[in-house]
C-alpha cells in the first residue's frame, strides 16, 4: 500500500517547560506523530539560524520528516512558548512574539508539494502574522483547487486569533478538528448560537461550513465525529497522565492517517484516542530521548 503523504504547515518551536526544553508546536508534533505512524510527512515552517532551530531540523530528520522546504530565518530567534501545568497537567501558555515561524515564505517548492500530497494539515497559531497567514492560505487555495484534503487544527491561543480568521480557515477546510474547550468560541466565530447540545452545534458547524467532517475532542472523555450521516462517540481510554501537552496533536495524525487508509470511522476514532492517551503518559509531546 502507498504510504499516504502530508504537508504541515505552521510552528516549530520549543516548549519551555518548569524542569527544562522539549521540542513542540501543534505541526511539528503532528508531523512527528504523523511519520511515526507511516505517512510520508514534509515540513513546511520557519526556524532561527540558531541552536534551537538546528536541534528542531535533527530532530524533524529523525523522524524521517522531509524538511527540504523548512525555511531558516536569520533575522529572527526560533520559536518559543513557556509552559505551565496544573495538578492534573493541563498546560497553559506564554507565547513569544517575534518568531522564525511568523515569516514563512511563499515558494515553488511549496506549491509543488502541495500538488502532489494526499492531505494539507494546518492550525490557527500558525497564522498570527500576516507573512505566514498569507503563505498558508495561498497553499490551501492551491489544495483546494487541486481536491486535496485539507485539516484545519482549531488551536485558540489569546490573543493570537480573531473571529475573521477562525472563519476563513475552516472555509478553507474540509476536515474540522476541535476541543471541547474551543466549540463555543468557534460556533461563535462562525455565528451558531452555542447555547445547544454539542453534538447539535457540531452538526451544524459541519452543514453550514460545507465541511465533511467535524471531530471533536473530549479530554478523559474520548471523542466525537459528526458526518453527513452518522455520529460516533468514542469513550476516553483510562490512562495515569503525566501531561496532555501534544495529545489532540497526536490524535489527529492518527484519525487523518486512519481517513487516508480507508478505516472505519468506528475504528479511526479508536485508534486515535488510544495512541492520544498514550501521549498523556509521557511528559513533552512527542518522545524524543
Amino acid at each position: 500500500m502507498k504510504r499516504p503523504s502530508i504537508v504541515s504547515f505552521g510552528e516549530v518551536l520549543w516548549d519551555l517547560f518548569p524542569d527544562g526544553e522539549k521540542f513542540g508546536g501543534a505541526p511539528a508534533n503532528f508531523a512527528c506523530h504523523a511519520a511515526t505512524l507511516g505517512a510520508d510527512v514534509a515540513m513546511v515552517s520557519a526556524v532561527g539560524d540558531d541552536p534551537h532551530g538546528r536541534e528542531a531540523i535533527r530532530i524533524l530528520r529523525r523522524f524521517g520528516i522531509d524538511v527540504d522546504s523548512l525555511q531558516v530565518s536569520p533575522e529572527t530567534p526560533t520559536g518559543a512558548v513557556g509552559v505551565k501545568l496544573d495538578c492534573v497537567g493541563k498546560p497553559t501558555f506564554t507565547i513569544y512574539e517575534g518568531s522564525a515561524w511568523d515569516r514563512i515564505q511563499w515558494t515553488g517548492d511549496i506549491e509543488s508539494r502541495v500538488t502532489s500530497a494526499d492531505a494539507v494539515y494546518f492550525g490557527t497559531l500558525g497564522q498570527r502574522s500576516e507573512i505566514s497567514r498569507s503563505t498558508i492560505r495561498r497553499c490551501l487555495e492551491t489544495a483546494r483547487r487541486d481536491g486535496v484534503m485539507r485539516i484545519v487544527d482549531i488551536n485558540l491561543r489569546q490573543p493570537f486569533y480573531d473571529k475573521a480568521m477562525l472563519c476563513d480557515s475552516i472555509q478553507l477546510a474540509t476536515i474540522l478538528k476541535l476541543s471541547d474547550d474551543e466549540l463555543p468560541e468557534v460556533c461563535k466565530a462562525c455565528g451558531i448560537d452555542a447555547k445547544q447540545p454539542s453534538i447539535s452545534l457540531l452538526r451544524r458547524l459541519r452543514e453550514s461550513q460545507h465541511l465533511d467532517l467535524v471531530v471533536m475532542t473530549r479530554g478523559a472523555e474520548g471523542a466525537v465525529l459528526t458526518t453527513s450521516d452518522e455520529v460516533i462517540e468514542q469513550p476516553g481510554i483510562p490512562t495515569i497522565v503525566q501531561d496532555t501537552v501534544g495529545a489532540g496533536d497526536a490524535f489527529t495524525a492518527a484519525f487523518i492517517l486512519g481517513l487516508l487508509r480507508g478505516d472505519s470511522h468506528k475504528e479511526i476514532l479508536l485508534n486515535a484516542c488510544s495512541i492520544a492517551a498514550a501521549v498523556c503518559s509521557h511528559s513533552g509531546a512527542v518522545p524524543i530521548n
